[in-house]
């Protein structure tokens, strides 16, 4: 019986200050299991939330590196992994206060297509992250 991927990523937190239209990133250790473990045919990525709206897919990247992403969010967000220390990280360029959100990494099979069925079935979320805007500052 598989562990399940609630024991497979470990919580970080990071606080930044940084000024709208700085590039910032955001990185997720998956522990318990290797990013690059094909048995598993699991990817990670990062979802999004903005106050008050739904869940929104950002982009994945999976165990044979290769990645998907949304097409409206592709230009400002990219995702890279180091195997080195099993890790995925979300690097949001240009960040703006319409980017303002909580922002989740997570993991979900790589048979998931479209944005809609990965936030819909995605029930290992382990990190959270709040962007937002004070006095034209970003905090996150």
């Amino acid at each position: 019986k598989k562990v399940p991927f609630l024991l497979y990523l470990l919580v970080q937190m990071l606080w930044l200050v940084i000024k709208p239209g700085e590039t910032v990133s955001i990185t997720c250790t998956v522990t318990g299991a290797s990013i690059t473990d094909s048995s598993s045919y699991y990817g990670t990525g990062w979802i999004r939330q903005p106050a008050g709206k739904a869940l929104e897919w950002i982009n994945n990247i999976y165990y044979d590196g290769n990645k998907d992403a949304k097409e409206s969010l592709k230009n400002k967000f990219s995702v890279s992994r180091d195997t080195s220390s099993n890790t995925v990280t979300l690097t949001g360029n240009r960040l703006q206060t319409e980017d303002s959100a909580v922002y989740y990494c997570a993991r979900y099979p790589q048979s998931h297509k479209g944005a809609e069925t990965r936030t819909k079935n995605t029930t290992q979320i382990m990190i959270t992250i709040h962007i937002r805007f004070l006095e034209n500052t970003l905090i996150l």
